[in-house]
């Protein structure tokens, strides 16, 4: 996959996604989107990203290992299998999927922006929906239930736990961080 952003890049151009909520759109992001799926998890989207998936290659899809780059038709038949749209800055990718976005920022802030401009509802809830590492959904943990040692007391401080790889989350600096520089804040 190349990063074909250059002089002739159309710019932000969404094919096939009018309009998108958390609740509505699942995405796929390309290889170069990785940060940007962590933020929009983090605004509640169901967002796969090319290089995740399980840590151990399967018969299934031939022995692949799913860290690695799926290449064009992998992604392109992913997003038609699992009914996601497709999120990529490869302008020939981008022209091959039914539902694409193409973006051309590099920061993943700027890629929000650009997202908002084609009409994706992006904000913060004040509770997570999702993990941030692994796209699973979160629920929260109980004020009397053990976390591990990097979190906050469940008693001082709300928390959340991914059900998928156990994670655990909290409103703290980088939640605000985030929060500051959607709402156009220094941060």
């Amino acid at each position: 996959m190349t990063d074909d952003v250059g002089p002739d890049h159309p710019g932000t151009v969404a094919s096939g996604v009018d309009r998108a909520a958390p609740d509505d759109t699942a995405l796929l992001l390309d290889v170069m989107l990785g940060k940007l799926a962590t933020y929009l998890r983090m605004c509640g989207y169901d967002a796969e990203y090319a290089l995740d998936g399980g840590d151990e290659a399967d018969e299934s899809d031939g022995g692949r290992d799913p860290r690695t780059d799926p290449g064009d038709d992998g992604l392109l038949a992913r997003a038609d299998a699992e009914g996601r749209a497709l999120l990529t800055r490869d302008v020939r990718l981008a022209q091959r999927a039914p539902r694409s976005v193409l973006l051309a920022e590099r920061e993943p802030i700027a890629q929000l922006r650009e997202l908002e401009s084609v009409g994706f509802a992006v904000s913060l809830d004040e509770e997570p929906a999702r993990c941030g590492v692994c796209n699973g959904r979160v629920e929260a943990v109980g004020r009397d239930e053990s976390v591990p040692d990097y979190a906050p007391d469940p008693a001082e401080t709300a928390l959340w736990r991914c059900r998928d790889c156990g994670q655990v989350f909290w409103r703290g600096s980088h939640w605000r961080d985030v929060e500051a520089r959607l709402d156009g804040e220094e941060g």
